[in-house]
This record gives C-alpha cells, structure tokens and sequence, in this order.
C-alpha cells in the first residue's frame, strides 16, 4: 500500500512519512519475487529476503518443504504460461515452514514470472493442519471399526432376545439424527467437517447394506451375507462415533431437550442387559452383571439419556476390563438415585483421574485401546442436562468406579408440577388461561410473565389432560400448541369451536408448524410462530373482555375540581370512578386495582411528599407502562394548557386520546372512554337508563 504525502491518507503531522513506511516494511506480511523461465530468482524485495531468506540464481523449488516439491513445480510450470492467483504453497524459511497464499503475473514474452505472496499466520496453518489430523485419524478409526465388526457376527443367534435394546438404541439414533437436521449450528471446526463428510455417506452405506441383506435384487450366498454384515457392522460403530460427537456440541450450545417419562430401574435395566449382550463375545473372560435393586425404583426423567449415559459407562468398564467383572449397582434415597458402574480392570491413575472428563483425552496406559476420548465427556454433559452429575473412583491396577448421581424427579417436571398445583386451587380474582403444551421449558415461561401480568396459568401437557380441565374451568382463553408429543391437537381445536360450552372461548395458537390456513378453517382465533414475542400475547388477552367484571375507570388529577367534575360526568353510568390525587397514588392504585381505563392531567403538579419525589404526566405514563400488568391499560390525557408538537408527538405513542378540560362534556368523556375501551376489547355492561 502506498504512503503519500496527502492530508486526507497521508501520517500525523507528528509522524514522518519514512517513520511510517519503515514501521509497514518491518510488520507487513506481503513480499514479491522476480524468477526467470528456469524458475530462479531474478529479483526479490526486502521482506523477501527477511522472511525466507532467499538470494539472487536461487531456483524457487529448492525453498520446497518436504512432500511440497511436485505442486511448487507445477506453480511454476504453470506461471511461466499464465497468471495465477490464491495457490498456498509450503516453503522453507532456513528450517521453519512457512505457508503462503501466492498470486503471479507471467512476462509477454515467456521469460520468466513474477510473484506476490502473503504469508499465512501460523494460526491459521494450525487449524487447518490440525483438522487434517482429525479427518485422518477418524478414517483410521474406520479401518480399526471395520477390524472388529467379526465379533457382532458370534452373537447373531441372540438377536432375538436383544430386541427390546435394539429398537431402543434406534430410537435414540432416529432422535440424534432429526435434532442434528434441525442444528444450524455445531460448535466446533472437527464437529462441523465430520457432520458433512461423514454422516450421510455412513446412512447410505447403512441402507444400502440393509437392502442387500434383505435380498431385496435377489438372493446372496453365505460369504456374500458375512462380507456385508461386516460392512455393515463397520458403519454402525463409525455412525455411533459421529452421533457422540454431534450430541457433545448440542449440549454445549444448550440446544438439547429433556424428554421426561415415568419408568422403574428395572425397565431400564432389562432394555439396557438386551442392548450390552452383544458386545461380549462368548468366549469372554469379563463377567457383566446387571442386577435391578430388590425394591424397584420408579424415576421420572429421561430414559434416553440415561440409557446413554450407562452404556457409555459400561462399555468403558467392559474395554478396559481383559478379565474379570463389570457391575452395575443402584442405591435411591426418598429424592436421589444413584447407579454405579463398577469395573475390576486396569484403574486409572491419580494424574489422569482429573482429566477423564476432558474432550478426546486418552491416558497413556489406554493409548492401545481403540476409542476416542469422547465416552466420559458426553457421558458428564448428559448427566448435568438431567439435574446430576458423575462421580469417578479408581485405583491403578484395581479398577475404576463411575457413579451417576440423579434426582428421581426431574427439575423441569418438578417445575411443572408445582405450576399444574398451583393452577388447581382457583384465584378469583385472576383470569385463567388454559396452556396446551408438552414442553415444559415453555410452559415455565408462560407462567413466568403471564402470572406477572395477573393471569393465572392452567397447564396442560396433552389432549387428555385439557379436556378433563375444561370439564372443571372455564378459562378467559386457551393458547394451544398443535403439535404434542406423540399427537396433534387439531381435533381438540375442532371440539372445543364446534361445542356450545366451549365456542366463546378465544384459541390462540402457537407452534412451530406453518399451518394458518387449517387452524383458521378450524375456528382459531390468532396464528403465531414460535418463538412468541410475550407483548404480542399479552395485548391479544388484554382484548378479551373480562366476563361480568365492572368497568372501572381510574382519574389522576392533583385539582379536587377536576375529580368532582369527571364523578359527575360519569355519574348514573356503567363506569366505577377511581381517584388518585398524585402520581404515585395514581401508579399503585393502576396496580392494585386494575382499571380499564385511566384519565391522567396532563399539569400533574403533586408536592414531593416522598422520597421518590416529584412525577410529571410523563412520569406516570412511563411507570405505568414499565409494568406488564398496567402495561395494556388504556391512557386518556385530560388537560387545560395548549400542548406543543412535541409534546403532541410523545403522547400519541402512549395514549388513546387527548382531551381539552375547557370543552370536556359528558357526552365527549362517554364517547372516548369506550372508544378506549372498544381498543382494548372490553365492553362494558350498561346501566338502565343512562342513555348508554
């Protein structure tokens, strides 16, 4: 880049121009070179020779690094014939490689080629070397899996027995593959490459495979099914492998879901004997015992994961286990359980006991073990996911303990279960709002800012479970989610706008499908994506109108005149008259007793009577729409002094309407307060001869 001597580019007036050049020439990462037709160096630049080391008649294929030689000649072959650009060349600086990112413009007449190249910071090298690394060392891996898919073939008589713990493992399979689909992103460079390269290559094979051992194209001889039972088997332990890795970067990112159900220890272990049988061969000098405790233990969390988490666990034990005995022990306390997987096999050693958990850490004394590093880590992170942890013991030479600490209860079911009791004993003096929804995380966040807003949450986590509610309350609106765990709600919204109990009842949908058009024919009041902006849900349920519950109007005005002119006005109607003679009053009784309408002066002029001091119209505009339960209530500005464009400009974002004291009459105050009220959807019950 050229330095000039402009005002606009060129250095500080306190820095000379050369001082500049001099502090570019020393840092920049660019350098040119000049080679004649036979490739060597006519002509280089400073940094060229600063950063390679190169001189005058050296021939550029001699800077080569090892194994770098044929694509440099082919650089230079090709850039005597045309220009070039982007090619990454390995050179040699004295014995340190350097990576560069090379450009070349050849002479008219063929005599040569110059170069300009930037030097890769060693950064970027690394990764890219290090990912290469890793593709290498997973395709080792494969050849490694591909070796030992013989020792599936001894245990295909017991596939029978084992398929209970089959379907299983391919539930968790089919579930890690839509989650990933769904991913958009994972967390690391390796995690990313592997996903690509490898996931779907490995389903074909896997499907492929399956078609020829069902004979789908006709019969295959008996060495022809065993070739391809290997090759199958190789490509189930390498889809295992990528499955961890993608299930480690969706806990780390936080994307993954707790799917809780109720199941005893003994449901869990019998699945889990079926699913493990098979991984020790008949001859095998390790005796694996899976014993469920005499009192059975009924837990209430993800049988998945800790499925996951298990075999995990025994697999280790059985790897590093050559003869002796793995165990599986359950002790469960009034809230805890805690499953221990005990080994009798090599231990591990106090300096690599700290690092067990860490990703792809292999201790050196099971380096010739095949594996990857990623069992226990994954292992770790699910168990944090389910509300646990993982406590490790071992000895060299002795064995190893891994014990899975759980709560029996879940905390997200825990959570849900203390909203459902709290929605059993009924507020009066709260609106009630049936939640369909199966996800729990969701349900706890409609709790959270619908019961600010003074609602009280009715949640129900299936179809069975809202209609049986529905049968005990009638609620001021039903938010409903169509697509349940195992179900969809379409029917139940069907039922509930073709009943006559229930037709009133607004529906407001939330889900995650694009499905508007159906769940409108189907009588739908609102369609809305997830994610729900709870503003947009908050203002939809304040326009319900509020069964048999008086229309209350509330008046801020610090003039006594001016409260006794609105109660006259307002005398003989439908509407309760509130007053507050300040703002803070004004803001605590806006809170306390809910008005559907508020008339605030706009001269609010109170006496600092509280340490809060002082608060404008403005004041009480912002306070009250601050908080999610006045938020929605309508403003109409009552004042006697001639507001300015600005002021105008500011109260119409925030209010409904303004009206002048001087030409305030009962049928102007009538008229915008149920304009006020016809926005907000409440319709107020009119009094017998009061004109309406």
């Amino acid at each position: 880049m050229a330095i000039t001597g402009s005002r606009t580019h060129g250095a500080p007036p306190h820095v000379s121009s050369s001082l500049v050049s001099r502090l570019i020439e020393r840092h920049s990462r660019e350098l040119a070179l000049a080679c004649d037709a036979s490739s060597a160096i006519t002509w280089r630049d400073e940094r060229a020779v600063r950063v390679l080391g190169v001189r005058a008649g050296q021939r550029l294929t001699e800077l080569a690094c090892p194994g770098a030689e044929e694509k440099l000649g082919i650089f230079c072959d090709r850039a005597k014939r045309e220009p070039l650009e982007g090619w990454e060349l390995c050179m040699l600086a004295g014995d340190r490689p350097v990576t560069l990112v090379c450009a070349s413009v050849p002479e008219p007449d063929g005599s040569g080629f110059a170069i300009f190249a930037s030097v890769l910071p060693e950064e970027i090298v690394a990764v890219s070397a290090s990912t290469s690394d890793a593709l290498r060392e997973v395709d080792s891996l494969n050849r490694e899996l591909a070796r030992q898919g013989r020792e599936l073939l001894r245990v295909n008589h017991e596939l029978s027995e084992s398929n209970r713990g089959i379907v299983q493992l391919h539930d968790e399979l089919a579930q890690r593959a839509e989650e990933a689909a769904t991913s958009a992103e994972v967390k690391s460079r390796l995690v990313a490459n592997v996903s690509h390269e490898f996931r779907t290559p490995i389903h074909s094979i896997l499907g492929l495979s399956q078609l020829l051992l069902d004979e789908t194209d006709g019969p295959l001889t008996e060495e022809q099914r065993t070739q391809v039972r290997f090759v199958r088997s190789a490509a189930e332990e390498l889809a295992l492998l990528v499955n961890d890795m993608l299930d480690l970067a969706r806990l780390e990112s936080g994307i993954a879901s707790v799917r809780a159900s109720k199941f005893s220890i003994g449901e869990l272990f019998e699945t889990l004997r079926g699913m493990l049988r098979p991984l020790l061969p008949a001859d095998s000098r390790v005796q694996l015992s899976i014993d469920a405790p005499a009192e059975d233990v009924v837990l209430e969390t993800d049988r998945g994961k800790i499925a996951q988490v298990l075999r995990n666990l025994v697999t280790n034990g059985i790897k590093y286990t050559e003869q002796g005995e793995v165990r599986v022990d359950v002790t469960a306390s009034a809230t805890d359980v805690r499953i221990a997987v005990v080994d009798t096999g090599m231990g591990i050693s106090p300096n690599d006991l700290p690092r067990v958990f860490e990703e792809f850490y292999r201790a050196p004394a099971a380096a010739h073990l095949r594996g990857t590093g990623l069992g226990l880590p994954l292992s770790r992170k699910l168990a944090e996911l389910l509300g646990g942890a993982i406590e490790v013991e071992s000895e060299l030479g002795k064995g190893s303990s891994f014990t899975l600490v759980l709560p029996r209860v879940h905390p997200e079911v825990r959570t849900v279960e203390e909203i459902r009791a709290r929605g059993s004993v009924r507020d009066p003096s709260r609106q009630a709002v049936l939640v369909v929804e199966d996800d729990r995380k969701t349900i706890f966040v409609y709790e959270r800012y619908l019961s600010l807003a003074g609602y009280q949450v009715i949640p129900a986590r299936s179809i069975a479970d809202a209609r049986a509610l529905l049968n005990e309350v009638n609620p001021a609106a039903i938010v409903l989610d169509i697509m349940l765990e195992g179900e969809t709600s379409w029917e139940f919204l069907s039922e509930v706008k073709s009943s006559p109990a229930t037709r009133d009842i607004p529906v407001l949908v939330v889900t995650v499908m694009n499905r508007e058009q159906k769940a409108r024919a189907l009588g739908a009041d609102e369609f809305w994506l997830k994610p729900l902006d709870q503003d947009r849900l908050l203002r939809r349920l304040q326009q319900i109108p509020r069964r048999s519950s008086p229309t209350k109007v509330l008046v801020i005005d610090d003039d006594p005149r001016a409260r006794y002119l609105v109660r006259r006005l307002l005398d003989g109607t439908a509407f309760g008259l509130i007053e507050a003679e300040t703002g803070h009053e004004g803001v605590r009784l806006a809170h306390d007793q809910q008005p559907q309408v508020i008339i605030l002066d706009f001269l609010l002029e109170e006496t600092p009577t509280t340490a809060s001091g002082r608060m404008t119209a403005f004041d009480v505009i912002d306070a009250l729409k601050s908080d999610p339960r006045t938020r929605p209530i309508p403003v109409i500005i009552l004042s006697s002094h001639a507001l300015g464009d600005a002021e105008r400009q500011r109260l119409a974002q925030t209010t409904e309407s303004i009206l002048s004291k001087e030409n305030l009459s009962r049928e102007l105050a009538m008229q915008r307060i149920r304009d006020a009220l016809h926005k907000a959807g409440i319709h107020p019950v009119s009094s017998p001869g009061n004109g309406g």
